[in-house]
């Protein structure tokens, strides 16, 4: 009958789970609902989705879980409708035993924030359980002369239910003799009595059969019952008396199993049979009857068990002691546990980001971590740090969580990845410590371009290079990585003698080796100024500059030119002549020679220069070898010589034929010139005062009135003036020296009226004309002296 009321009532109770407690927050983060016990798994606890202020559809989306610790799940969250309800069927006295407040508390995460909700859900009792004695009988021994109004102390009845659906009333069955009164001690426990009611008889009744009712207050009433049998007996009116009705003990919960706790001690008054006392462990339910252990003989109490504090810390253990005709007495044994630091501290990493760029600034979340002790006190006063000079931070966040922060941006150049130790420590004696790793990896940012080993470059390539040879190779390094470290490089636009970069010098984008699109003339183009550009691959770009010079390197490549003395081009000999009593030392002739190169030749020169100038000397060994006949001879008078240079065969070739009457006529036309301007001067002369200004036309050039004189030249000058840088082309005129017949003359302080004139006309021969600037005392006849003159003005 008892268990089809307590279904009947549990089915009853099923329909109340649609007015399920009041949702209300209890602080920033914290959420507080109340659901009764017993309720069918998926039951509706409250609307977490309306308290996270989410849409139900969001739960998912964000991330949102249950995080629980060391307890099964009771609870679960159903992302469809965004409702809290139960795991499972859920028994407020597994969870609480007597307690007057249930409560059961977790935590709920939303991940992708990185935020935690405390939830709070009380457990109310419903009237699930009737009062039960955990005895069906119980057998009382009275003596006859057991005077009325003695109580007799009965079994009590245990209701795991709390407040009202706890045990409220003792109701004994209605007979002649006995009664009950019901004793309220101090913490409201009830404890039933058997009264006396009048003195018993045992001839007229031995045995008496009795009920005692236990019921609580729940709606409906759940009752148990005890058969009491009451055994008339002969006198033993006096039951034990324990020592002290209530005893205290404080252990360690590290004490070893086996241990006895303390000795408890009853006495009886009477005497022999009637005095003999058992002591006994009063059934109590749950795990505390396995946990301690009642000699019944001498009363020690022992552990069966370890004790754990994290478990229980406070057990109360009932025991009785019954003397031989069955009188009894009760006492409680109060055992309260002692915290041990036996836990270590428990590290959970809730949330965790893998990854954290380097642009990242200081206090960026990295990781959310949970810390918790199981042991109290200071035992379980945790401390949790980072190990290490390591840039991150523990910021306190509610409960015993901390967010895992950055204490300032990081650098992946410098370091690339993390293993970052973390490590709690209780304030135990000794502490405890847990360490765990997380390891964590900086991404990477286009935050360094690319960067040359030198400020600048210069190459050197030979001229007459072939075309596409390597010319030189720049690298540049970039710390980044992946496609921010993938560098390309380019040329800076420019153009070079009006032609554009591109056409002399390329670059490959990938390797940055130079290639030559031309071959280089020294002549022409000397050295490359370029500027070379080196950029990463990153969002956005960056990029540096580094100048790069190519020094073009001269080759000998080009022949010297003489410009003089010529050599003839129409097969002719040039001559220069030398008097026979020339001694060693004696300047014979003057060379100008063109070098186009001016860093192959054979003698120092500047580089402004583009001539180098050679005197000739007669040296010991030409006056006596007499030298090359096609270069010098030796003779006092140019007529000694003409006949060996007439003699020489002319080559036939038209073209110089050709050049050679082009000469021939230009000599005229410039003779019959200067016939007619001298002319034209002479008249102007003779009708002037100064006769002595034509004086040089004259015969006697040694007249008083003064020499006539011609041009004056430095020694060692040719008789001529141009620009030595452009004579190159004067070279290749076909007037020559060899064309002219010059004569050697006896020394010039003989022939003409003043030495020191550079320039006079002979006192023997007026044909005959002396130049001390062409090849020291060269004389010349007077129309050959004057064709050569004419030549060059």
């Amino acid at each position: 009958m008892t268990k089809y009321l307590r279904f009947k009532h549990r089915r009853g109770l099923t329909l109340l789970c649609m007015l399920l407690g009041t949702l209300c927050k209890t602080g920033s983060g914290q959420i507080h609902y109340s659901v009764q016990e017993e309720l069918d798994k998926g039951s509706f606890v409250g609307n977490i989705s309306k308290n996270l202020e989410l849409e139900p559809w969001e739960l998912a989306e964000h991330g949102v879980r249950i995080v629980s610790r060391g307890r099964t799940q009771l609870f679960a969250l159903n992302l469809q409708s965004g409702s809290l309800v139960t795991a499972g069927r859920i028994d407020r006295e597994e969870l609480c035993a007597q307690s007057a407040l249930c409560l059961v508390k977790f935590n709920i995460l939303v991940e992708d924030k990185l935020k935690i909700f405390e939830v709070e859900i009380e457990i109310k009792d419903i009237n699930d359980n009737a009062p039960d004695f955990l005895t069906e009988e119980l057998l009382i021994k009275i003596g006859e002369l057991t005077a009325p109004g003695t109580r007799f102390p009965l079994k009590t009845a245990f209701d795991p239910d709390v407040g009202m659906n706890s045990l409220q009333n003792y109701h004994l069955s209605p007979n002649d003799y006995f009664s009950l009164a019901v004793k309220h001690v101090s913490d409201g426990a009830k404890y039933p009595e058997l009264v006396l009611e009048r003195a018993l008889d045992r001839e007229q009744k031995k045995v008496h059969q009795l009920v005692l009712i236990a019921s609580d207050g729940g709606n409906p009433v759940l009752s148990g019952n005890l058969c009491i049998q009451v055994v008339v007996l002969d006198a033993n009116d006096n039951p034990p008396v324990f020592t002290q009705p209530e005893y205290q003990v404080s252990v360690p919960e590290n004490l070893p199993v086996g241990t006895t706790l303390l000795t408890v001690n009853a006495t009886d008054p009477d005497e022999g049979f009637n005095a003999q006392v058992s002591y006994i462990l009063d059934k109590m339910p749950g795990s505390v009857a396995q946990m301690f252990d009642l000699n019944s003989v001498t009363g020690d109490i022992s552990i069966l068990k370890s004790l754990d504090y994290e478990d229980a810390t406070f057990y109360e253990i009932k025991i009785e002691a019954q003397d031989g005709p069955g009188l009894l007495s009760r006492a409680k044994i109060l055992v309260t546990v002692l915290d041990v630091n036996d836990n270590a501290p428990e590290i959970i990493i809730t949330s965790l980001t893998g990854s954290v760029p380097e642009e990242a600034t200081a206090g960026r979340e990295i990781a959310l971590i949970n810390v918790h002790d199981r042991d109290s006190g200071q035992n379980g006063q945790v401390t949790v740090f980072v190990l290490g000079n390591m840039p991150f931070n523990l910021e306190k966040s509610i409960d015993q969580y901390y967010r895992l922060v950055t204490a300032r941006s990081l650098d992946r150049e410098q370091v690339s990845e993390y293993n970052i130790t973390l490590r709690a420590t209780d304030g135990g004696n000794p502490p405890l410590s847990t360490s765990t790793h997380i390891t964590l990896r900086v991404a990477d940012i286009n935050d360094n371009p690319p960067a040359f080993s030198q400020s600048s470059y210069s190459a050197y390539i030979p001229e007459n290079n072939p075309r596409g040879a390597s010319i030189f190779c720049v690298t540049a390094q970039d710390p980044d990585s992946i496609h921010n470290a993938h560098i390309t490089y380019a040329l800076t636009e420019d153009t070079i003698q009006g032609a554009p970069l591109s056409t002399y010098v390329s670059i490959n984008s990938d390797t940055g080796v130079l290639y030559a699109l031309r071959s280089f003339d020294y002549e022409q183009v000397r050295d490359l100024q370029l500027l070379v550009t080196a950029s990463d691959s990153g969002n956005p770009p960056l990029s540096s500059n580094v100048s790069l010079s190519i020094f073009v390197l001269d080759q000998n490549d080009n022949a010297p030119e003489i410009l003089y003395p010529a050599f003839p081009t129409d097969g002719s000999t040039g001559v220069e002549l030398a008097p026979r009593s020339a001694e060693p030392g004696y300047l014979v002739t003057k060379s100008h020679v063109i070098f186009p190169q001016p860093n192959y030749a054979d003698t120092l020169i500047s580089q402004e220069s583009c001539e180098k100038s050679e005197s000739f000397l007669v040296s010991q060994d030409l006056l006596e070898t007499k030298g090359d006949p096609n270069l010098l001879q030796f003779a006092d008078s140019l007529q000694e010589v003409l006949p060996d240079v007439s003699d020489r065969p002319a080559p036939s070739d038209p073209q110089a034929e050709l050049q050679f009457y082009l000469v021939v006529a230009l000599a005229l036309i410039s003779v019959l010139f200067l016939l007619a301007v001298i002319l034209a001067v002479a008249l102007r002369l003779r009708r002037s005062s100064h006769p002595a200004a034509w004086g040089c036309f004259r015969r006697d050039l040694s007249s008083k009135s003064g020499p006539g004189v011609l041009p004056s030249y430095s020694e060692g000058t040719l008789p001529y003036s141009y620009n030595l840088c452009v004579a190159s082309r004067l070279a290749k005129t076909e007037f020559t020296f060899s064309n002219l017949k010059p004569e050697m003359a006896p020394p010039r302080d003989l022939l003409c009226d003043d030495p020191s004139m550079d320039v006079c006309v002979s006192n023997e021969d007026p044909q005959i004309v002396y130049d001390s600037s062409f090849a020291s005392h060269v004389s010349f006849s007077k129309p050959a002296f004057i064709l050569f003159y004419c030549s060059f003005f």
